[in-house]
């Protein structure tokens, strides 16, 4: 169960809002999270805390399909992306990476910024704990749920290759 308080942003989110171009060259963790978010919202970093969620709209994470995005967003501490649609690009970046996504079309609607929301991830529920709405999101197949939970692509494939997945 994941849970944190909600930061909401809008349609067509992209790449470029996520981690500004500018940053590209960095690719530590910490050093990308430091600048995750600052144009569309300078004091993101000052308020977010680990487990926070990221709440957009629409094809939430188009744009350029830099992996750096969704690590950046890992890395400034949010436990778990919600949206009604992502780009295609993005949500396998997401995966690779370890970054849960949730696709719901009616939870954004239902969420502000500063809400509280819980995430199941295998039962594919999202409640905000400020309301008390409780949505349904598509479910992870499993092996998605173990990619994640492994944190990521590499980690996952590593603990494959020593038989512990």
């Amino acid at each position: 169960m994941l849970k944190g308080k909600a930061f909401k942003y809008g349609a067509n989110v992209d790449t470029d809002v996520i981690i500004p171009a500018r940053y590209l060259n960095i690719s530590e963790t910490a050093a990308l999270a430091a600048h995750c978010m600052e144009d569309i919202d300078p004091t993101f970093l000052k308020k977010v805390q680990k487990g926070d969620i990221m709440v957009g709209t629409t094809n939430f994470g188009c744009g350029s399909s830099r992996e750096h995005a969704p690590i950046a967003i890992k890395g400034a501490g949010i436990s778990v992306v919600i949206a009604k649609s992502f780009a295609r690009i993005f949500f396998r970046n997401a995966m690779d990476m370890g970054l849960p996504l949730m696709e719901s079309e009616d939870a954004p609607d239902g969420i502000s910024t500063g809400d509280v929301v819980e995430v199941d991830l295998e039962k594919g529920t999202i409640k905000n704990v400020t309301t008390g709405k409780t949505y349904q999101a598509k479910p992870y197949p499993e092996f998605m749920s173990k990619l994640v939970a492994a944190g990521g692509l590499v980690e996952y494939t590593k603990q494959r290759v020593a038989g512990k997945a």
